[in-house]
Protein backbone atom coordinates (compact mmCIF):
# COMPACT_ATOMS: atom_id res chain seq x y z
CA UNK A 1 0.00 0.00 0.00
CA UNK A 2 1.37 3.39 -0.95
CA UNK A 3 0.56 6.55 0.95
CA UNK A 4 -2.26 7.06 -1.55
CA UNK A 5 -4.02 4.02 -0.09
CA UNK A 6 -3.78 2.24 -3.43
CA UNK A 7 -3.73 -1.54 -3.32
CA UNK A 8 -3.35 -4.13 -6.07
CA UNK A 9 -5.60 -6.50 -4.14
CA UNK A 10 -8.78 -7.30 -6.07
CA UNK A 11 -12.02 -8.17 -4.33
CA UNK A 12 -13.26 -11.72 -4.77
CA UNK A 13 -16.18 -12.17 -7.13
CA UNK A 14 -19.21 -13.09 -5.01
CA UNK A 15 -20.34 -15.91 -7.30
CA UNK A 16 -17.37 -17.06 -9.40
CA UNK A 17 -14.58 -19.37 -8.23
CA UNK A 18 -10.86 -18.69 -8.47
CA UNK A 19 -8.20 -20.93 -9.92
CA UNK A 20 -9.71 -21.95 -13.26
CA UNK A 21 -7.41 -22.10 -16.28
CA UNK A 22 -8.51 -19.49 -18.80
CA UNK A 23 -7.52 -19.51 -22.47
CA UNK A 24 -7.67 -15.95 -23.81
CA UNK A 25 -7.58 -16.24 -27.60
CA UNK A 26 -7.38 -13.18 -29.85
CA UNK A 27 -7.96 -13.75 -33.56
CA UNK A 28 -6.27 -10.86 -35.33
CA UNK A 29 -8.32 -9.17 -38.05
CA UNK A 30 -11.45 -11.35 -37.53
CA UNK A 31 -14.60 -9.26 -37.77
CA UNK A 32 -18.25 -10.09 -38.31
CA UNK A 33 -19.86 -9.09 -41.61
CA UNK A 34 -22.54 -10.27 -44.02
CA UNK A 35 -21.78 -13.62 -45.60
CA UNK A 36 -20.71 -13.26 -49.23
CA UNK A 37 -17.89 -14.37 -51.51
CA UNK A 38 -15.60 -11.56 -50.28
CA UNK A 39 -16.02 -12.57 -46.64
CA UNK A 40 -13.08 -14.96 -46.28
CA UNK A 41 -14.16 -16.03 -42.80
CA UNK A 42 -17.54 -17.07 -44.22
CA UNK A 43 -15.99 -18.79 -47.26
CA UNK A 44 -13.37 -20.62 -45.20
CA UNK A 45 -14.08 -23.85 -43.35
CA UNK A 46 -14.20 -22.61 -39.77
CA UNK A 47 -16.23 -25.24 -37.88
CA UNK A 48 -14.97 -24.21 -34.44
CA UNK A 49 -15.74 -20.52 -34.74
CA UNK A 50 -19.06 -21.44 -36.41
CA UNK A 51 -19.97 -23.70 -33.49
CA UNK A 52 -19.25 -20.90 -31.00
CA UNK A 53 -21.47 -18.53 -32.96
CA UNK A 54 -24.26 -21.05 -33.46
CA UNK A 55 -24.04 -22.56 -29.97
CA UNK A 56 -25.56 -21.02 -26.86
CA UNK A 57 -26.74 -17.52 -27.85
CA UNK A 58 -26.06 -16.18 -24.36
CA UNK A 59 -22.35 -17.15 -24.69
CA UNK A 60 -21.61 -15.33 -27.99
CA UNK A 61 -22.01 -11.68 -28.92
CA UNK A 62 -20.41 -8.85 -30.88
CA UNK A 63 -18.35 -5.97 -29.47
CA UNK A 64 -17.12 -2.75 -31.07
CA UNK A 65 -13.45 -2.68 -32.09
CA UNK A 66 -13.12 0.64 -33.92
CA UNK A 67 -13.53 4.37 -33.48
CA UNK A 68 -14.44 5.83 -30.13
CA UNK A 69 -14.74 2.38 -28.53
CA UNK A 70 -10.94 2.07 -28.76
CA UNK A 71 -10.07 5.74 -28.18
CA UNK A 72 -9.84 6.87 -31.82
CA UNK A 73 -11.25 10.25 -32.86
CA UNK A 74 -14.36 9.20 -34.80
CA UNK A 75 -16.40 6.13 -35.64
CA UNK A 76 -15.09 6.41 -39.20
CA UNK A 77 -11.68 5.32 -37.87
CA UNK A 78 -11.03 1.64 -38.33
CA UNK A 79 -9.54 -0.22 -35.41
CA UNK A 80 -6.00 -1.54 -35.35
CA UNK A 81 -4.04 -4.09 -33.39
CA UNK A 82 -2.27 -1.63 -31.10
CA UNK A 83 -5.33 0.24 -29.83
CA UNK A 84 -7.31 -3.01 -29.83
CA UNK A 85 -4.88 -4.80 -27.54
CA UNK A 86 -4.50 -1.69 -25.38
CA UNK A 87 -8.27 -1.73 -24.81
CA UNK A 88 -8.45 -5.49 -24.27
CA UNK A 89 -5.73 -5.35 -21.64
CA UNK A 90 -6.45 -2.01 -19.99
CA UNK A 91 -10.20 -2.35 -19.50
CA UNK A 92 -10.62 1.37 -20.07
CA UNK A 93 -10.69 3.61 -23.14
CA UNK A 94 -7.70 5.92 -23.61
CA UNK A 95 -7.31 8.68 -26.19
CA UNK A 96 -5.07 7.05 -28.77
CA UNK A 97 -2.55 7.90 -31.44
CA UNK A 98 -4.39 10.07 -33.87
CA UNK A 99 -6.69 11.46 -31.21
CA UNK A 100 -3.82 12.46 -28.95
CA UNK A 101 -2.19 14.26 -31.87
CA UNK A 102 -5.50 15.90 -32.85
CA UNK A 103 -5.99 17.23 -29.32
CA UNK A 104 -2.42 18.55 -29.17
CA UNK A 105 -2.74 20.27 -32.57
CA UNK A 106 -6.23 21.68 -31.90
CA UNK A 107 -5.28 23.18 -28.56
CA UNK A 108 -1.88 24.34 -29.80
CA UNK A 109 -0.38 22.46 -26.85
CA UNK A 110 1.96 20.71 -29.27
CA UNK A 111 3.79 24.02 -29.85
CA UNK A 112 4.46 24.57 -26.13
CA UNK A 113 5.81 21.08 -25.53
CA UNK A 114 9.40 19.96 -25.29
CA UNK A 115 9.44 18.19 -28.68
CA UNK A 116 8.74 21.24 -30.85
CA UNK A 117 10.99 23.41 -28.70
CA UNK A 118 13.78 20.93 -29.33
CA UNK A 119 13.45 20.82 -33.14
CA UNK A 120 12.87 24.62 -33.33
CA UNK A 121 16.52 25.12 -32.48
CA UNK A 122 17.26 24.03 -36.07
CA UNK A 123 14.79 26.39 -37.78
CA UNK A 124 17.12 29.38 -38.01
CA UNK A 125 19.96 27.77 -39.93
CA UNK A 126 18.79 24.26 -40.86
CA UNK A 127 16.02 22.50 -42.74
CA UNK A 128 12.93 20.92 -41.19
CA UNK A 129 12.36 17.47 -42.73
CA UNK A 130 8.96 15.77 -42.37
CA UNK A 131 8.93 12.05 -43.15
CA UNK A 132 5.77 9.96 -43.16
CA UNK A 133 2.87 8.25 -44.84
CA UNK A 134 0.93 10.59 -47.13
CA UNK A 135 -2.77 9.67 -46.99
CA UNK A 136 -5.97 10.22 -45.02
CA UNK A 137 -6.18 6.52 -44.07
CA UNK A 138 -5.95 7.38 -40.39
CA UNK A 139 -4.17 4.15 -39.44
CA UNK A 140 -0.57 5.37 -39.47
CA UNK A 141 -0.92 9.06 -40.25
CA UNK A 142 -3.34 11.66 -41.61
CA UNK A 143 -2.81 14.29 -44.27
CA UNK A 144 -4.63 17.00 -42.28
CA UNK A 145 -2.16 16.61 -39.40
CA UNK A 146 0.74 17.16 -41.80
CA UNK A 147 -1.06 20.23 -43.15
CA UNK A 148 -1.54 21.69 -39.66
CA UNK A 149 2.08 20.96 -38.75
CA UNK A 150 3.33 22.64 -41.95
CA UNK A 151 1.26 25.71 -41.09
CA UNK A 152 2.30 25.74 -37.43
CA UNK A 153 6.01 25.20 -38.09
CA UNK A 154 6.16 27.83 -40.82
CA UNK A 155 4.42 30.35 -38.54
CA UNK A 156 6.98 29.56 -35.86
CA UNK A 157 10.11 30.21 -37.83
CA UNK A 158 10.76 27.24 -40.09
CA UNK A 159 12.27 28.84 -43.22
CA UNK A 160 13.20 25.73 -45.16
CA UNK A 161 10.97 22.65 -45.17
CA UNK A 162 11.35 19.34 -47.00
CA UNK A 163 8.68 16.63 -47.07
CA UNK A 164 9.61 12.98 -47.67
CA UNK A 165 6.28 11.46 -48.66
CA UNK A 166 5.52 7.74 -48.61
CA UNK A 167 2.61 6.60 -50.77
CA UNK A 168 -0.09 4.40 -49.21
CA UNK A 169 -2.53 2.23 -51.19
CA UNK A 170 -3.00 -0.12 -48.22
CA UNK A 171 -5.19 1.85 -45.80
CA UNK A 172 -6.71 3.79 -48.72
CA UNK A 173 -7.50 2.96 -52.35
CA UNK A 174 -4.61 2.17 -54.66
CA UNK A 175 -4.03 5.13 -56.99
CA UNK A 176 -5.07 7.83 -54.51
CA UNK A 177 -1.38 8.74 -54.05
CA UNK A 178 -1.55 11.10 -57.03
CA UNK A 179 -4.30 13.22 -55.47
CA UNK A 180 -2.58 13.33 -52.07
CA UNK A 181 0.69 14.39 -53.72
CA UNK A 182 -1.17 17.14 -55.65
CA UNK A 183 -2.77 18.43 -52.44
CA UNK A 184 0.61 18.53 -50.70
CA UNK A 185 2.25 20.21 -53.68
CA UNK A 186 -0.44 22.93 -53.66
CA UNK A 187 0.04 23.55 -49.93
CA UNK A 188 3.80 23.85 -50.35
CA UNK A 189 3.33 26.23 -53.30
CA UNK A 190 1.31 28.52 -50.99
CA UNK A 191 4.12 28.45 -48.43
CA UNK A 192 6.61 29.33 -51.18
CA UNK A 193 4.48 32.36 -52.05
CA UNK A 194 5.02 33.47 -48.45
CA UNK A 195 8.78 33.21 -48.91
CA UNK A 196 9.26 29.84 -47.25
CA UNK A 197 11.44 27.39 -49.16
CA UNK A 198 9.11 24.40 -48.92
CA UNK A 199 9.15 21.41 -51.26
CA UNK A 200 8.80 17.66 -51.58
CA UNK A 201 12.24 16.04 -51.48
CA UNK A 202 11.67 12.30 -51.90
CA UNK A 203 9.10 9.53 -52.01
CA UNK A 204 8.37 5.86 -52.45
CA UNK A 205 5.76 3.21 -51.61
CA UNK A 206 5.24 2.37 -47.94
CA UNK A 207 5.85 -1.37 -48.22
CA UNK A 208 9.04 -0.97 -50.27
CA UNK A 209 10.46 2.21 -48.74
CA UNK A 210 10.94 2.96 -45.01
CA UNK A 211 7.85 1.41 -43.43
CA UNK A 212 9.00 -2.12 -42.61
CA UNK A 213 8.23 -3.44 -39.14
CA UNK A 214 9.53 -5.97 -36.63
CA UNK A 215 12.96 -5.95 -38.33
CA UNK A 216 11.51 -8.06 -41.10
CA UNK A 217 13.60 -6.46 -43.89
CA UNK A 218 16.11 -3.69 -43.19
CA UNK A 219 16.55 -3.14 -46.95
CA UNK A 220 13.18 -1.40 -46.92
CA UNK A 221 14.50 1.12 -44.39
CA UNK A 222 17.80 1.47 -46.25
CA UNK A 223 16.02 2.37 -49.50
CA UNK A 224 14.27 5.15 -47.58
CA UNK A 225 17.48 6.26 -45.86
CA UNK A 226 19.32 6.53 -49.17
CA UNK A 227 16.58 8.73 -50.65
CA UNK A 228 15.72 10.82 -47.59
CA UNK A 229 19.11 11.27 -45.93
CA UNK A 230 21.63 10.79 -48.74
CA UNK A 231 19.42 12.18 -51.52
CA UNK A 232 20.11 9.13 -53.68
CA UNK A 233 17.57 6.94 -55.48
CA UNK A 234 17.32 5.04 -58.76
CA UNK A 235 14.60 7.41 -59.98
CA UNK A 236 15.06 11.19 -60.21
CA UNK A 237 12.33 13.68 -61.04
CA UNK A 238 11.90 17.43 -60.86
CA UNK A 239 8.29 17.11 -59.70
CA UNK A 240 6.73 14.70 -57.20
CA UNK A 241 3.28 14.46 -58.82
CA UNK A 242 4.99 13.62 -62.10
CA UNK A 243 7.13 11.05 -60.27
CA UNK A 244 4.16 9.16 -58.86
CA UNK A 245 2.24 9.23 -62.14
CA UNK A 246 5.26 7.98 -64.08
CA UNK A 247 6.22 5.22 -61.63
CA UNK A 248 2.61 4.02 -61.52
CA UNK A 249 2.76 3.36 -65.28
CA UNK A 250 5.19 0.47 -64.77
CA UNK A 251 3.62 -3.00 -65.12
CA UNK A 252 2.30 -4.31 -61.78
CA UNK A 253 3.06 -0.97 -60.10
CA UNK A 254 0.93 0.04 -57.12
CA UNK A 255 1.07 2.71 -54.44
CA UNK A 256 2.26 0.34 -51.70
CA UNK A 257 5.35 -0.72 -53.65
CA UNK A 258 6.46 2.34 -55.65
CA UNK A 259 10.27 2.44 -55.91
CA UNK A 260 12.15 5.22 -54.09
CA UNK A 261 12.61 8.51 -55.93
CA UNK A 262 14.27 11.83 -55.20
CA UNK A 263 13.38 15.29 -56.44
CA UNK A 264 16.25 17.12 -58.10
CA UNK A 265 16.84 20.70 -59.23
CA UNK A 266 17.66 21.76 -62.79
CA UNK A 267 21.29 20.71 -62.24
CA UNK A 268 20.21 17.19 -61.26
CA UNK A 269 21.09 17.80 -57.61
CA UNK A 270 18.84 16.40 -54.89
CA UNK A 271 16.76 19.20 -53.31
CA UNK A 272 16.48 17.77 -49.82
CA UNK A 273 19.13 15.48 -48.33
CA UNK A 274 19.26 15.50 -44.52
CA UNK A 275 22.37 17.32 -43.29
CA UNK A 276 24.11 18.21 -40.03
CA UNK A 277 22.09 20.79 -38.12
CA UNK A 278 18.73 19.84 -39.68
CA UNK A 279 15.57 18.85 -37.79
CA UNK A 280 13.63 15.69 -38.64
CA UNK A 281 10.10 14.73 -37.63
CA UNK A 282 8.57 11.34 -38.43
CA UNK A 283 4.88 12.12 -38.91
CA UNK A 284 3.25 8.75 -38.30
CA UNK A 285 1.39 8.41 -35.01
CA UNK A 286 1.30 4.62 -35.21
CA UNK A 287 4.52 3.12 -33.97
CA UNK A 288 5.05 -0.24 -35.58
CA UNK A 289 6.28 0.94 -38.97
CA UNK A 290 8.36 3.85 -37.66
CA UNK A 291 10.51 2.12 -35.04
CA UNK A 292 13.14 0.88 -37.49
CA UNK A 293 13.65 4.30 -39.09
CA UNK A 294 13.71 5.86 -35.62
CA UNK A 295 16.59 3.57 -34.66
CA UNK A 296 18.52 4.53 -37.80
CA UNK A 297 17.96 8.27 -37.16
CA UNK A 298 18.71 8.15 -33.44
CA UNK A 299 21.26 5.46 -32.62
CA UNK A 300 24.95 6.37 -32.82
CA UNK A 301 25.74 2.66 -32.61
CA UNK A 302 23.92 0.99 -35.51
CA UNK A 303 24.83 -2.02 -37.66
CA UNK A 304 21.67 -2.93 -39.59
CA UNK A 305 22.91 -1.34 -42.83
CA UNK A 306 25.62 1.08 -43.89
CA UNK A 307 24.21 4.55 -43.32
CA UNK A 308 27.19 6.10 -45.20
CA UNK A 309 26.51 9.36 -43.36
CA UNK A 310 25.02 9.75 -39.87
CA UNK A 311 24.01 13.43 -39.77
CA UNK A 312 23.94 15.30 -36.47
CA UNK A 313 20.26 16.21 -36.41
CA UNK A 314 17.50 17.07 -33.97
CA UNK A 315 15.03 14.22 -34.39
CA UNK A 316 11.55 13.87 -32.88
CA UNK A 317 8.74 11.41 -33.53
CA UNK A 318 5.14 12.53 -33.69
CA UNK A 319 4.80 10.25 -30.64
CA UNK A 320 7.22 8.08 -28.74
CA UNK A 321 7.16 4.81 -30.66
CA UNK A 322 8.61 2.47 -28.03
CA UNK A 323 8.17 3.27 -24.36
CA UNK A 324 10.61 0.61 -23.22
CA UNK A 325 13.43 1.66 -25.56
CA UNK A 326 12.50 5.33 -24.96
CA UNK A 327 12.54 5.68 -28.73
CA UNK A 328 12.68 8.30 -30.00
CA UNK A 329 13.96 10.24 -26.99
CA UNK A 330 12.19 13.37 -28.26
CA UNK A 331 8.56 13.42 -29.47
CA UNK A 332 5.92 16.05 -30.22
CA UNK A 333 2.99 14.46 -28.34
CA UNK A 334 3.14 12.49 -25.08
CA UNK A 335 1.68 8.93 -24.98
CA UNK A 336 -1.42 7.84 -23.11
CA UNK A 337 -0.42 6.88 -19.59
CA UNK A 338 -1.97 3.44 -19.31
CA UNK A 339 -1.64 2.22 -15.77
CA UNK A 340 -3.21 -0.56 -13.69
CA UNK A 341 -3.83 -2.89 -16.61
CA UNK A 342 -5.70 -6.14 -16.05
CA UNK A 343 -2.52 -8.14 -16.59
CA UNK A 344 -0.70 -6.32 -13.83
CA UNK A 345 -3.64 -6.68 -11.41
CA UNK A 346 -4.02 -10.38 -12.09
CA UNK A 347 -0.32 -11.14 -11.64
CA UNK A 348 -0.35 -9.21 -8.32
CA UNK A 349 -3.27 -11.40 -7.26
CA UNK A 350 -1.40 -14.60 -7.99
CA UNK A 351 -2.75 -15.34 -11.48
CA UNK A 352 0.17 -16.92 -13.34
CA UNK A 353 0.19 -15.97 -17.00
CA UNK A 354 1.51 -17.44 -20.24
CA UNK A 355 1.42 -15.30 -23.42
CA UNK A 356 2.44 -16.35 -26.91
CA UNK A 357 2.30 -15.31 -30.54
CA UNK A 358 4.62 -15.17 -33.49
CA UNK A 359 6.88 -12.18 -34.09
CA UNK A 360 4.39 -10.02 -36.00
CA UNK A 361 1.88 -10.02 -33.13
CA UNK A 362 4.00 -10.98 -30.12
CA UNK A 363 4.22 -7.33 -29.06
CA UNK A 364 0.45 -7.08 -29.15
CA UNK A 365 -0.23 -9.91 -26.75
CA UNK A 366 2.48 -8.61 -24.36
CA UNK A 367 3.61 -4.95 -24.73
CA UNK A 368 0.31 -3.46 -25.97
CA UNK A 369 -1.81 -5.72 -23.76
CA UNK A 370 0.19 -4.50 -20.77
CA UNK A 371 -0.38 -0.79 -21.47
CA UNK A 372 2.61 -0.09 -23.74
CA UNK A 373 5.02 -1.65 -21.29
CA UNK A 374 7.76 -4.16 -22.07
CA UNK A 375 8.88 -7.03 -19.91
CA UNK A 376 7.31 -8.96 -17.06
CA UNK A 377 5.42 -7.60 -14.04
CA UNK A 378 6.68 -10.60 -12.06
CA UNK A 379 9.00 -13.04 -13.83
CA UNK A 380 8.17 -15.76 -11.31
CA UNK A 381 4.52 -15.75 -12.43
CA UNK A 382 4.80 -15.01 -16.16
CA UNK A 383 6.21 -16.59 -19.29
CA UNK A 384 6.10 -14.94 -22.72
CA UNK A 385 7.05 -16.96 -25.80
CA UNK A 386 7.75 -15.50 -29.24
CA UNK A 387 7.74 -17.82 -32.25
CA UNK A 388 9.75 -16.33 -35.15
CA UNK A 389 7.54 -15.30 -38.08
CA UNK A 390 8.44 -16.24 -41.64
CA UNK A 391 10.64 -13.50 -43.06
CA UNK A 392 11.56 -12.51 -46.57
CA UNK A 393 8.17 -13.58 -48.00
CA UNK A 394 4.74 -12.00 -48.10
CA UNK A 395 2.34 -13.81 -45.79
CA UNK A 396 0.05 -15.06 -48.57
CA UNK A 397 2.88 -17.39 -49.65
CA UNK A 398 2.54 -19.36 -46.37
CA UNK A 399 -0.89 -18.33 -45.12
CA UNK A 400 -0.93 -20.88 -42.29
CA UNK A 401 1.87 -18.81 -40.76
CA UNK A 402 2.74 -20.12 -37.26
CA UNK A 403 -0.83 -20.79 -36.11
CA UNK A 404 -0.14 -24.45 -35.38
CA UNK A 405 3.03 -23.71 -33.41
CA UNK A 406 1.26 -21.04 -31.35
CA UNK A 407 -1.60 -23.45 -30.62
CA UNK A 408 0.85 -26.19 -29.58
CA UNK A 409 2.62 -23.84 -27.18
CA UNK A 410 -0.75 -22.77 -25.75
CA UNK A 411 -1.93 -26.37 -25.43
CA UNK A 412 1.28 -27.35 -23.62
CA UNK A 413 0.98 -24.34 -21.28
CA UNK A 414 -2.66 -25.25 -20.49
CA UNK A 415 -1.84 -28.91 -19.84
CA UNK A 416 1.27 -28.06 -17.77
CA UNK A 417 -0.89 -26.91 -14.86
CA UNK A 418 1.52 -23.99 -14.27
CA UNK A 419 -0.69 -21.20 -15.58
CA UNK A 420 -4.08 -19.70 -14.78
CA UNK A 421 -4.19 -17.59 -17.94
CA UNK A 422 -2.91 -18.65 -21.34
CA UNK A 423 -3.14 -15.77 -23.79
CA UNK A 424 -2.43 -15.97 -27.52
CA UNK A 425 -2.80 -13.96 -30.68
CA UNK A 426 -3.42 -15.81 -33.97
CA UNK A 427 -2.32 -13.35 -36.68
CA UNK A 428 -3.43 -15.17 -39.84
CA UNK A 429 -6.65 -13.42 -40.83
CA UNK A 430 -5.03 -10.01 -40.41
CA UNK A 431 -1.58 -10.49 -41.91
CA UNK A 432 -2.78 -12.51 -44.89
CA UNK A 433 -5.85 -10.26 -45.27
CA UNK A 434 -3.47 -7.32 -45.72
CA UNK A 435 -1.99 -8.94 -48.82
CA UNK A 436 -5.37 -8.74 -50.58
CA UNK A 437 -5.02 -12.37 -51.70
CA UNK A 438 -8.53 -13.76 -51.19
CA UNK A 439 -7.68 -17.44 -51.72
CA UNK A 440 -4.75 -17.26 -49.32
CA UNK A 441 -6.87 -15.42 -46.76
CA UNK A 442 -9.42 -18.25 -46.86
CA UNK A 443 -6.60 -20.69 -46.10
CA UNK A 444 -5.44 -18.36 -43.31
CA UNK A 445 -8.88 -18.29 -41.66
CA UNK A 446 -9.08 -22.08 -41.66
CA UNK A 447 -5.60 -22.29 -40.11
CA UNK A 448 -6.67 -19.95 -37.32
CA UNK A 449 -9.82 -22.00 -36.72
CA UNK A 450 -7.74 -25.19 -36.52
CA UNK A 451 -5.53 -23.49 -33.92
CA UNK A 452 -8.56 -22.47 -31.85
CA UNK A 453 -9.70 -26.11 -31.89
CA UNK A 454 -6.41 -27.31 -30.44
CA UNK A 455 -6.57 -24.73 -27.65
CA UNK A 456 -10.23 -25.42 -26.79
CA UNK A 457 -9.56 -29.16 -26.74
CA UNK A 458 -6.86 -28.58 -24.12
CA UNK A 459 -9.24 -26.39 -22.07
CA UNK A 460 -11.77 -29.23 -22.24
CA UNK A 461 -9.16 -31.64 -20.83
CA UNK A 462 -8.28 -29.48 -17.81
CA UNK A 463 -11.82 -28.32 -17.02
CA UNK A 464 -10.97 -24.73 -17.92
CA UNK A 465 -12.69 -21.72 -19.48
CA UNK A 466 -12.16 -20.10 -22.87
CA UNK A 467 -12.63 -16.54 -24.05
CA UNK A 468 -12.30 -16.20 -27.83
CA UNK A 469 -12.40 -12.75 -29.38
CA UNK A 470 -10.64 -10.50 -31.93
CA UNK A 471 -8.97 -7.09 -32.00
CA UNK A 472 -10.52 -5.58 -35.16
CA UNK A 473 -11.90 -6.63 -38.53
CA UNK A 474 -10.09 -7.41 -41.78
CA UNK A 475 -10.63 -10.81 -43.43
CA UNK A 476 -14.44 -10.61 -43.23
CA UNK A 477 -14.57 -8.06 -46.05
CA UNK A 478 -11.97 -8.05 -48.81
CA UNK A 479 -13.62 -5.71 -51.30
CA UNK A 480 -14.01 -1.93 -51.51
CA UNK A 481 -17.63 -0.85 -51.43
CA UNK A 482 -19.69 2.19 -52.42
CA UNK A 483 -22.04 3.98 -50.02
CA UNK A 484 -24.76 1.40 -50.77
CA UNK A 485 -22.39 -1.41 -49.85
CA UNK A 486 -21.98 -2.70 -53.40
CA UNK A 487 -18.50 -3.84 -54.53
CA UNK A 488 -16.53 -1.16 -56.37
CA UNK A 489 -15.04 -2.03 -59.75
CA UNK A 490 -11.95 -0.58 -61.40
CA UNK A 491 -11.94 0.71 -64.98
CA UNK A 492 -11.40 -2.82 -66.32
CA UNK A 493 -14.45 -4.12 -64.46
CA UNK A 494 -12.46 -6.01 -61.82
CA UNK A 495 -13.37 -5.74 -58.16
CA UNK A 496 -11.25 -3.39 -56.09
CA UNK A 497 -9.60 -5.42 -53.34
CA UNK A 498 -9.76 -4.09 -49.76
CA UNK A 499 -6.46 -4.72 -47.97
CA UNK A 500 -7.17 -2.65 -44.88
CA UNK A 501 -8.86 -3.23 -41.56
CA UNK A 502 -12.62 -2.58 -41.35
CA UNK A 503 -15.18 -0.88 -39.13
CA UNK A 504 -16.94 -4.16 -38.33
CA UNK A 505 -17.60 -5.44 -34.81
CA UNK A 506 -15.81 -8.55 -33.60
CA UNK A 507 -17.16 -11.68 -31.90
CA UNK A 508 -16.54 -12.71 -28.33
CA UNK A 509 -17.41 -16.19 -27.12
CA UNK A 510 -17.13 -17.74 -23.64
CA UNK A 511 -17.44 -21.34 -22.57
CA UNK A 512 -15.64 -24.44 -21.42
CA UNK A 513 -16.32 -27.01 -18.71
CA UNK A 514 -15.00 -24.67 -16.01
CA UNK A 515 -17.53 -21.93 -16.76
CA UNK A 516 -19.84 -21.68 -13.77
CA UNK A 517 -23.50 -22.51 -14.48
CA UNK A 518 -25.59 -19.38 -14.87
CA UNK A 519 -22.82 -17.28 -16.48
CA UNK A 520 -24.12 -15.48 -19.54
CA UNK A 521 -23.69 -12.25 -21.46
CA UNK A 522 -25.70 -9.35 -20.11
CA UNK A 523 -28.37 -7.83 -22.32
CA UNK A 524 -27.96 -4.24 -21.11
CA UNK A 525 -24.65 -3.37 -22.84
CA UNK A 526 -25.49 -3.30 -26.56
CA UNK A 527 -22.74 -0.75 -27.29
CA UNK A 528 -19.94 -2.58 -25.46
CA UNK A 529 -16.47 -2.68 -26.96
CA UNK A 530 -13.10 -4.33 -26.51
CA UNK A 531 -12.47 -2.42 -23.28
CA UNK A 532 -15.30 -4.40 -21.63
CA UNK A 533 -13.39 -7.64 -22.09
CA UNK A 534 -10.85 -7.02 -19.30
CA UNK A 535 -13.43 -6.91 -16.49
CA UNK A 536 -15.09 -9.98 -18.00
CA UNK A 537 -11.84 -11.96 -17.87
CA UNK A 538 -11.11 -10.77 -14.32
CA UNK A 539 -14.54 -12.06 -13.26
CA UNK A 540 -13.85 -15.42 -14.87
CA UNK A 541 -10.63 -15.60 -12.82
CA UNK A 542 -12.81 -15.11 -9.73
CA UNK A 543 -12.26 -11.38 -9.11
CA UNK A 544 -14.24 -8.18 -9.28
CA UNK A 545 -12.73 -5.64 -11.65
CA UNK A 546 -11.57 -2.23 -10.36
CA UNK A 547 -14.44 0.25 -10.18
CA UNK A 548 -13.15 2.49 -12.99
CA UNK A 549 -12.96 -0.35 -15.54
CA UNK A 550 -15.55 -0.57 -18.30
CA UNK A 551 -18.33 -2.87 -17.06
CA UNK A 552 -18.10 -6.63 -17.42
CA UNK A 553 -20.01 -8.32 -20.24
CA UNK A 554 -21.23 -11.17 -18.05
CA UNK A 555 -23.70 -11.77 -15.28
CA UNK A 556 -24.29 -14.84 -13.12
CA UNK A 557 -27.91 -15.92 -13.02
CA UNK A 558 -28.90 -18.20 -10.16
CA UNK A 559 -30.28 -21.42 -11.56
Amino acid sequence: MGSSGFSWKLNDHPKLPKGKVIAMVVLDGWGEANPNQYNCIHVAETPVMDSLKNGAPEKWRLVKAHGKAVGLPTDDDMGNSEVGHNALGAGRIYAQGAKLVDLALESGKIYDDEGIKYIKESFETGTLHLIGLLSDGGVHSRLDQLQLLLKGASERGAKRIRVHALTDGRDVLDGTSVGFMETLENDLAKLREKGIDAQIASGGGRMYVTMDRYENDWDVVKRGWDAQVLGEAPHKFTNAVEAVKKLREEPKANDQYLPPFVIVDENGKSVGPILDGDAVVTLNFRADRMVMLAKALEYEDFDKFDRVRFPKIRYAGMLQYDGELKLPSHYLVSPPEIERTSGEYLVHNGVSTFACSETVKFGHVTFFWNGNRSGYFDPSKEEYVEIPSDSGITFNVKPKMKALEIAEKARDAILSGKFHQVRVNLPNSDMVGHTGDIEATVVACKAADDAVKMILDAIEQVGGIYVVTADHGNAEDMVKRNKKGEPLLDKNGNIQILTSHTLEPVPIAIGGPGLAPGVKFRQDLPGAGLANVAATVMNLHGYEAPSDYEPTLIEVVDN
